[in-house]
């Protein structure tokens, strides 16, 4: 399993070819507590960079772009009923939809762990 991050801090974490989507901590962080959470439909195609998401905290609504082009196969529910799930577990339960992946050529415009929290660092 690969784990990929985007410059709007967008992770996802590549288990061959379907990735989970999901926020990184420093965006949970800055977002404050989420309130709401828009998920996409089972079945909607998005290229990479698209709307696939909208999160609401008590700061402000941000979306969440899909990190790489493909097809969504599952969301996570939970999120509907217990939007905070984001902040408390940003990289775990926290995770907003699963995507059978397009382009896995794509991938390879994504950070690592590493450049990531370099980028971070450099914010």
């Amino acid at each position: 399993m690969s784990l990929y991050f985007t410059e709007d801090h967008e992770w996802i974490k590549v288990d061959g070819d379907e990735g989970t989507v999901g926020i990184s901590a420093y965006a949970a962080k800055a977002l404050g507590d989420v309130v709401f959470v828009e998920l996409p439909d089972v079945g909607a195609e998005f290229d990479k960079g698209d709307e696939a998401a909208v999160v609401e905290s008590v700061k402000a609504a941000s979306e969440v772009y899909s990190p790489i082009g493909g097809e969504v196969t599952a969301v996570n529910e939970i999120l509907e009923d217990s939007p905070e799930t984001v902040n408390l577990s940003p990289a775990g339960d926290g995770w907003f939809l699963k995507i059978k992946i397009a382009d896995a050529d794509e991938l390879s415009s994504l950070m690592d762990e590493a450049k990531y929290k370099a980028y971070c660092d450099g914010l």
